[in-house]
């Protein structure tokens, strides 16, 4: 079986989250299959140094946002795991109700339905009780929710540190191997240090 992904990039904020994911897996033997909505077309431009386009390279095979008649919209098409980085609450929605007007919710349906790993990377702040009740309903269904909430215990330095240590965690759920961060327990961690104290 092939080994594939599917990395979604929905119109929330964090959208480097999305580029820096497809960059990792370019150094695995991971086939990556790209989507990305229009409003994340949009917020490449405005948050990043990338085009589309150029993010579109860094995939293997893309896909327009639109085909639902696309090779992902089918069970049938064998994939390993999909995340959607950065997840909208619109996004959020759609999945949790399988309401399929687009491929980013038709290929995270069909994972659910083919009992697939699916992680939502939620990017919003604060949440109101809608929200939790869809990321709810989505958990029942069997995705796996992933804030991009960062850890401070391995003293990230740089903005690329706490983007690396969630998309390390994704990575971890998706049984993708890396070192894109210090774990706990590792030597040099804030264990050995002393800096750190557990209450």
């Amino acid at each position: 079986m092939p080994k594939r992904i599917i990395i979604a990039i929905a119109g929330a904020s964090g959208v480097t989250y999305g580029v820096r994911m497809l960059e990792v897996l370019r150094g695995t033997d991971y086939e990556t299959h790209l989507i990305i909505s229009e409003a994340g077309k949009l917020n490449i431009k405005i948050e990043t140094h990338y085009s589309p386009d150029e993010v579109a390279a860094l995939a293997d095979v893309t896909y327009a946002h639109k085909d639902v008649a696309a090779s992902l919209a089918s069970g049938s098409f064998l994939t390993d795991a999909m995340v959607v980085v950065p997840c909208t609450i619109k996004t959020l929605s759609g999945i949790a109700n399988s309401y399929n007007e687009n491929l980013i919710v038709r290929a995270a349906d069909v994972t659910l339905k083919e009992k697939r790993k699916l992680v939502l990377v939620i990017r919003e702040t604060p949440l109101h009780k809608g929200h939790l009740r869809l990321m709810t309903m989505a958990a029942d269904m069997g995705a796996h929710i992933l804030p991009p909430v960062p850890s401070f215990y391995h003293f990230p330095e740089t903005i690329d540190d706490i983007i690396n240590q969630t998309i390390g965690k994704i990575l971890d759920y998706i049984g993708v191997e890396h070192d894109l961060f210090r774990r706990w327990g590792e030597p040099g961690d804030t264990q050995d240090s002393g800096n750190l104290t557990v209450c």
